[in-house]
C-alpha cells in the first residue's frame, strides 16, 4: 500500500512540475505580447494582470516544489503563499467574466456608462485586497506561525471563504449566462471572446474549485487527509493556470496559414471594435 502511495505521490509531483513549467512559458508569452506588442484595451488589461497572477502562482508552486525535492517535505508556507496568487487570479477572473458578460448583454448602455479607468482600478484593488484577506486568515489559523487564535481564525476564515466562493460563483455564472444568451437569445454573431470566457469558467469549475475547497477545509482536516488531498489540488490548480493561454490561442487562431501570436491573441480578446445593439461601433481602446 505504501509503495503504491509513493508511486502516486511521485507521479503527481512530476506532473505538477511539467504542467507548471509549460504554464510559465505560456503565461510568459501572454505577458510579453500584451505588455509590449498589443495596444491594451479594457479587457486586455484584465488578461495581462490575470496572466501575471497565474505566472506568480506557477512560479511559487515550482519554487516550493524545488524546496520539497531538496528537503524531502513540504514547507509550511507553501499553501498560504501560493494561495495568495490563486486568490488574486480568482478576483481578476470574476471581474473579467462579469464585465465581458455585461458588455455583450447591454453593449450600448454598458459602454456609455463605464468609467474610463475601470479595468485598471479593479485590477489594482484585486492586487491590494486579496493578499491581506488570505494572509490575515493564514496568520490567525496558524499557517504562518505556530500560535493559533481560534476565534479570530473562525471569523477571518468564514469571511475569506464567503468572499472567494462569491467570486467563483460570479465567474461561473457569467460564463453560464453568456452561454445561454449567445446560444438562445442574441441576434448577433457569436463574439470571439465567448470561448475565452466560457473556457475560463469551465476550467475554474473543474480544476480551480479543488484548491478553493482545500483552503475552505484546511483548518478542519486531519493532517494525513490533507497530505493526500493537497498535492492533487495543487496539480489541478496548476492546470487551471496553465491552460488559460492555450484557450486564448485556440479561440483566436484561424484555420489555414500561420499567424503571429500577437494577432491570434488580439483576435481572441475581441479587441478593436465592439458592435452595439444598433450596429454602432463602440471604442475598445480605452482603459
Amino acid at each position: 500500500m505504501f509503495g503504491i502511495w509513493g508511486i502516486f505521490s511521485s507521479v503527481v509531483f512530476y506532473l505538477t512540475l511539467a504542467v507548471g513549467i509549460g504554464g510559465l512559458l505560456g503565461n510568459a508569452l501572454v505577458l510579453w505580447h500584451l505588455g509590449f506588442h498589443i495596444k491594451k484595451g479594457p479587457f486586455a488589461v484584465y488578461v495581462l494582470h490575470l496572466a501575471a497572477a497565474d505566472f506568480l502562482f506557477l512560479g511559487c508552486q515550482l519554487a516550493f516544489s524545488a524546496v520539497r525535492a531538496a528537503l524531502g517535505s513540504e514547507h509550511s508556507l507553501h499553501f498560504p503563499v501560493t494561495f495568495v496568487a490563486f486568490s488574486v487570479g480568482l478576483w481578476l477572473l470574476a471581474a473579467f467574466s462579469t464585465e465581458r458578460c455585461l458588455s455583450d448583454l447591454f453593449p450600448t448602455c454598458y459602454w456609455g456608462c463605464r468609467p474610463r479607468h475601470t479595468s485598471g482600478v479593479v485590477c489594482g484593488l484585486s492586487w491590494a485586497l486579496a493578499p491581506p484577506a488570505v494572509l490575515l486568515t493564514a496568520d490567525a489559523c496558524g499557517l504562518l506561525r505556530e500560535s493559533t487564535r481560534p476565534l479570530a481564525c473562525l471569523r477571518y476564515h468564514v469571511a475569506s471563504v464567503t468572499g472567494l466562493l462569491a467570486l467563483a460563483c460570479a465567474a461561473c455564472a457569467a460564463g453560464l449566462v453568456l452561454l445561454v444568451w449567445v446560444a438562445c437569445c442574441s441576434p448577433r454573431q457569436r463574439p470571439r471572446f465567448f470561448g475565452a470566457v466560457l473556457g475560463s469558467g469551465l476550467l475554474l469549475l473543474v480544476c480551480g474549485l479543488p484548491c478553493l475547497l482545500c483552503w475552505t477545509l484546511r483548518p478542519y482536516l486531519p493532517s494525513f487527509v490533507l497530505s493526500a488531498f493537497f498535492p492533487l489540488a495543487a496539480l489541478l490548480a496548476c492546470i487551471h493556470c496553465s491552460a488559460r493561454p492555450l484557450i486564448y490561442f485556440m479561440v483566436g487562431r484561424q484555420p489555414g496559414g500561420r499567424e503571429p501570436l500577437r494577432a491570434v491573441l488580439r483576435r481572441s480578446l475581441g479587441e478593436g471594435t465592439q458592435l452595439g445593439a444598433s450596429g454602432v461601433s463602440l471604442p475598445m481602446g480605452r482603459v
